[in-house]
């Protein structure tokens, strides 16, 4: 089985709109995917002139990707309350959501469609508790398991920078492939909106 690095963040608008070809690899069972969160964006306000880059940024991610963004999201960027956005505690969920037996990209999908399909504030630790009750998982155990991933989130963090220095991987979502250890780069821009010819290059790798 080949294993595929994934280095992502729940805040990376890229990282949606690469949904059609990352499902290709975390839903086969011809890869392991390794997931590698990067904490891009330490909680935060947004301010208006980044809000507006973010809805240029997103309109090209659209347009590159055939992925649509919400319009609850999208009036949640453009309206007067505060955008603040948290790749930490959604890494946590993401983290937490994978001790208690979620499948990990079934978790991180969840997180997404939420904040980018849904605009809900999964800045909130409220939000995201709904969220994982909604995915099956008992309210009290959540709370118990965001706790510990806590502690487990600056390990995790310092690991996949660690990685992404060794890779000289500098941005999201980037996929490399191990292969009887050696690393290749899957270059997944070149493909955005080619499903078809993304999965004639995965299977080039088994």
């Amino acid at each position: 089985m080949v294993t595929i690095h994934y280095f992502f963040d729940p805040m990376c608008g890229w990282c949606y709109g690469a949904t059609p070809l990352i499902e290709k690899v975390a839903y086969s069972d011809q890869f392991e995917m390794v997931y590698h969160p990067g904490g891009m964006i330490p909680r935060r306000a947004i301010e208006a002139e980044f809000r507006q880059h973010i809805l240029q940024a997103d309109t090209r991610i659209a347009e590159k990707t055939n992925m649509t963004f919400g319009d609850a999201y999208k009036m949640r960027v453009k309206g007067a309350d505060d955008l603040i956005l948290d790749s930490y505690i959604t890494t946590q969920a993401f983290i937490a959501g994978q001790n208690m037996g979620v499948k990990p990209y079934d978790m991180l999908k969840a997180i997404q469609e939420a904040h980018y399909q849904k605009g809900e504030p999964i800045e909130e630790a409220d939000t995201l508790k709904a969220l994982a009750v909604s995915l099956g998982l008992e309210g009290q155990e959540w709370d118990e398991n965001m706790a510990k991933a806590q502690i487990e989130l600056k390990y995790e963090l310092e690991s996949s920078r660690t990685l992404m220095k060794e890779l000289h991987v500098s941005g999201f979502p980037t996929l490399m492939a191990q292969v009887n250890g050696e690393y290749q780069l899957l270059p997944m821009s070149s493909y955005y909106g080619d499903v078809k010819s993304w999965e004639t290059l995965l299977g080039s790798l088994v």
